[in-house]
């Protein structure tokens, strides 16, 4: 069966004068229109597409990536406030409908709400809710400690950043644990760093295991490399200004953290900036 808010891979069965038509294992069909169609195929290729419902209630395929899938939570821009309900930029050209029973509070045009991707049973429409608290739960946790997470930060609290953990449950990362700048919505990696009697998930943005570092600052450079995909432009021969900016320290203490982390074997040091091993 080709499932609605997820991507399928079927085989292109036949070309029509309106786009081709793509055929799943169950043989059931769907229309690609031209607009969408690669410029290169051949009968029986199989593609990958994304299928939700038009506005005539029929399964319709796309190439196009939209912001967000069935049972997934992210940020998306309110485009309209209506009478019936809220439409959100989800990257389709049908926009995705909030409808006001699904909003925690009524929504605003031009502003960006995290919103979850659900499918009406009865109907198979899609529909976004904003009502993340009823959609999350820690009763049932099936994560150890150190295993790695999929996260979509969700609001920011006195203690740090409350994250939304594998599209599920709801964890906690501490402000003083932070070397990254982070924002609602971004989408990381993160790992269980300790599970509470409680059922709360304290986060980490490191694996957990890592070597501890004695000296502060050679801890702040290296979790930085970490935010920063293991690598940034900058060197012991930067100005004072640019390492500031980037790290809060000063050039001493950068370029004996750096000396630190040569010796640790953990960075290379280029002439364009340094780098994770």
């Amino acid at each position: 069966m080709i499932e609605i808010g997820k991507y399928n891979k079927l085989r292109i069965r036949r070309e029509a004068s309106q786009g081709l038509y793509l055929v799943d294992e169950s043989d059931e069909e769907v229309l690609l229109p031209n607009k969408y169609c690669p410029e290169d195929f051949e009968i029986s290729d199989k593609i990958e597409v994304f299928v939700y419902l038009d506005y005539t209630g029929q399964k319709i395929a796309t190439n196009i990536t939209p912001k967000i899938l069935l049972n997934e939570f992210s940020l998306l821009q309110v485009t309209a406030v209506t009478e019936i309900g809220t439409f959100m930029d989800w990257g389709l050209e049908k926009e995705l409908f909030v409808p006001f029973r699904e909003q925690r509070f009524k929504m605003e045009e031009g502003r960006w709400y995290i919103v979850y991707l659900d499918i009406d049973t009865e109907t198979d429409r899609l529909y976004g809710s904003n009502q993340i608290e009823n959609l999350l739960q820690n009763e049932e946790l099936h994560l150890t400690e150190g295993e790695k997470l999929k996260l979509l930060i969700w609001k920011k609290t006195d203690l740090g950043f409350t994250a939304i953990v594998n599209n599920e449950h709801k964890g906690l990362i501490f402000e003083n644990e932070i070397f990254r700048e982070l924002n609602i919505g971004d989408k990381l990696d993160g790992y269980v760093k300790r599970i509470r009697e409680d059922h709360k998930i304290d986060i980490s943005l490191q694996p957990i295991g890592y070597d501890q570092f004695n000296d502060a600052n050679v801890e702040l450079v290296y979790n930085t490399l970490l935010g920063n995909d293991g690598f940034i432009a900058i060197t012991d021969k930067s100005s004072p200004d640019e390492i500031y900016a980037t790290f809060g320290i000063s050039k001493k203490a950068f370029k004996k953290s750096l000396g630190a982390l040569y010796k640790q074997r953990k960075i290379i040091i280029e002439s364009t900036g340094i780098k994770l091993i």
